[in-house]
Formats: structure tokens, C-alpha cells, sequence
């Protein structure tokens, strides 16, 4: 793991607005090693560069955000991924957490602060992925 502020990101998301903004939140909090893919095979074929956090979109071609996680985690289970996706679908969270996602997030809905949670845990090394029983619970109510 890199020191704090010389963490490495990778931003996955086919959407140039997505990559932008959470590429300029990361820059507003002072982290300026940040690469960006607009699709999962892009990010593979770098993980070599061993990010500390890949913030992944769900809603991609050629291979959406959970085949683009097992993928990932195939290759190190002990990179960190924050999905973060408009896709508001229970079952694709609950793929996500139990493929290791450490959370999964409805773009628009708190996305920028689960990307400073996230990267305060990485900080403090606390990266487990959530309790996939109370992640339930959690979505259910916060996405009713």
C-alpha cells in the first residue's frame, strides 16, 4: 500500500461524465494518481499498476461491472472495489458484495461520500466488504 495522499485509483465507467466527476472529486481531496477506463478490459490489462481502489461502473460493454469484479478479483482478491452504478437492482448488489465488492452505491445517491468512506478505510486498512446479510437489510430500506 502506498502512502496516503500517492494512493493510485482507477475509475471504470463508460460514461465521461462519471469519469470526470469522481476523477475531479479524488483531485479535490488531493489524490492526483488517478487513471481512467472507460471499460473493464482497459482496467485488466493495467492491473500490473496495482491500484489501492478501483471504483468500477456496473452498466458497461463489452463486460458489465461484476464479470469486470470476478475478473479483477481473480487476479488479486486483495484489490479493493467501490461499484457504483444507476443501476438500482438488488440482486446485481448482492452479486457485487458477494464477489467482494467492498460496497455498492446508486450513482446520485451519496456516490462521492461512499468514495471518501472508502478511501478513509483503505487509509485505516479496513477493507473488508460488508455484511452481505445487513447490506441487504440496508438496500431494502434505502432504496425503497
Amino acid at each position: 500500500m502506498q502512502t496516503l495522499k500517492n494512493l493510485k485509483f482507477f475509475i471504470v465507467d463508460d460514461d465521461p461524465f462519471s469519469r470526470m466527476l469522481y476523477r475531479q472529486h479524488l483531485l479535490n481531496l488531493g489524490y492526483k494518481n488517478n487513471l481512467l477506463f472507460e471499460n473493464g478490459r482497459d482496467c485488466i490489462s493495467k492491473l500490473d499498476m496495482q491500484p489501492d481502489l478501483v471504483i468500477l461502473d456496473y452498466d458497461m460493454l463489452p463486460d458489465n461491472g461484476i464479470e469486470v469484479l470476478r475478473m479483477i478479483k481473480k487476479y488479486n482478491p486483495n484489490i479493493p472495489l467501490l461499484v457504483i452504478s444507476a443501476v438500482n437492482d438488488k440482486r446485481v448488489a448482492m452479486d457485487a458484495i458477494k464477489y467482494g465488492a467492498i460496497d455498492y452505491v446508486i450513482k446520485g445517491e451519496r456516490d462521492l461520500e461512499m468514495i471518501s468512506k472508502a478511501i478513509n478505510n483503505i487509509e485505516n486498512n479496513i477493507c473488508d466488504p460488508v455484511d452481505s446479510e445487513t447490506f441487504i437489510a440496508d438496500f431494502a430500506t434505502a432504496n425503497v
